[in-house]
């Protein structure tokens, strides 16, 4: 352990720091930080809903996370132009820039509108999650748009007029050049960039309940997808097309006295998804009780509660393990592990296939294990998953840790 922990100090660590330290890697990250007070109170939310299940006279505070964490995609069509602006040294046009994004991205994830009554539609899954990838591609765009026309400005530093009057006439032209690019795409084209994902994505339905389609969703959705910082909700419409018929046939062969037989089913991901996609509870506890940075503690203390009830966002982009090389791959690995050793545990008939439908995925994973198989197997398998991820962790979190200490020792400095 201590050989591999020296070796990604040594060699892997100052590699992906040349990563990390790119501007466009770098906005992307600060563009997500800069947003974790709303995913925050949208992951409490999501704690509270708890209680209501359990007492519904309990208020529903479910528009607290509508108006923060489900307008996400929204926030990030302007935080990000903003910082790739500020990054690379125009800090002038970060503003307008980030408007311009707030703008061209809304184009991009075509809204309806009725001219007529002046009423423009959008629906509140495309303004969150699922426009995550949307807003990136929005806003990479207009920071490339915007730091080629800053090298080309119309009015020069040395002018007489005052510094925002100049930023004025220097962002007209590539922001018109921008919302003209929104508008022949979507207006004139009619190109549904949303659906146009959906339907790059279609492949995957094909592909199904096969091991290969089960483990290629689940690790693209929830593990490296997620790692660029693109919510697996973006890939849900794929997982439930599967997974709602599947359950359904495994409870009609109960009914019947027949096995189970689909395992890509809502209950069986909830089994390794321990703490959130790529199995993060037991890198939460680390940063919890054992880092040594103080915002690597931080992160981990708000982030505990809510990674105990599956929801990962905060330590995912609070970490961050999004965009951060250190962290994403161990990730990764478990994004792989969760998948292939629930196939096999439930093929050689270790765990029993769920054979009734039970989505409940907020309940801790042990707990959730249990009542889905119905079994103390399924219960013992997911707490000997949490083990294995926690070795799996354990190496990347001391070097992420360290490099954590440095900055923080830097700053203060």
């Amino acid at each position: 352990m201590d050989n591999l922990t020296n070796w990604m100090t040594d060699k892997f660590a100052p590699k992906v720091n040349k990563i990390v330290k790119n501007p466009w890697i770098a906005s992307i990250q600060e563009s997500i930080l800069t947003g974790m007070p709303m995913i925050f109170i949208g992951s409490f939310v999501t704690v509270l809903s708890l209680v209501r299940d359990i007492w519904p006279a309990f208020p529903d505070f479910s528009l607290l996370s509508t108006f923060s964490f489900g307008l996400f995609s929204l926030f990030m069509s302007y935080l990000l132009p903003e910082a790739i602006m500020n990054n690379k040294g125009y800090k002038s046009a970060a503003k307008p820039a980030g408007l311009a994004g707030i703008a061209f991205f809304l184009m991009l994830v075509y809204p309806t509108i009725d001219d007529g009554k002046g009423i423009i539609t959008l629906t509140t899954a495309e303004l969150g999650t699922g426009g995550m990838l949307v807003a990136l591609v929005a806003g990479l765009f207009v920071g490339l748009v915007m730091t080629i026309a800053s090298k080309y400005q119309l009015i020069g530093e040395d002018s007489a007029l005052p510094d925002f009057v100049a930023a004025w006439f220097n962002t007209i032209l590539p922001i018109t050049l921008i919302l003209l690019v929104g508008w022949i795409f979507t207006f004139q084209m009619h190109f549904n960039m949303s659906a146009a994902i959906m339907t790059a994505l279609q492949p995957l339905v094909n592909i199904g309940g096969s091991f290969g389609g089960f483990v290629l969703i689940v690790f693209l959705g929830y593990s490296f997808l997620y790692s660029f910082g693109i919510s697996s909700w973006i890939i849900y419409p794929v997982e439930i097309a599967i997974a709602l018929p599947a359950i359904a046939e495994n409870a009609r062969n109960a009914a019947n006295g027949l096995p189970a037989t689909n395992i890509f089913t809502e209950e069986v991901v909830g089994m390794f998804v321990i703490g959130g996609g790529g199995a993060t509870l037991a890198l939460c506890i680390m940063m919890t009780f054992m880092a040594k940075s103080s915002r690597m503690k931080i992160v981990g203390r708000a982030a505990i509660i809510p990674s105990i009830f599956n929801i990962n966002e905060p330590v995912v982009f609070g970490a961050p393990i999004a965009f951060n090389p250190t962290l994403m791959i161990p990730m990764w690995i478990m994004g792989l592990l969760g998948p292939i050793s629930a196939w096999i545990v439930m093929r050689i008939g270790l765990v029993p296939i769920p054979e009734h439908v039970f989505d409940l995925w907020y309940l801790p994973a042990p707990i959730f294990a249990y009542i889905s198989t119905n079994s103390i197997n399924g219960l013992i398998y997911t707490v000997a998953l949490f083990v294995i991820s926690w070795f799996v962790y354990l190496p990347f979190f001391k070097v992420y840790d360290k490099q954590a200490i440095l900055e923080e020792a830097a700053e203060e400095a």
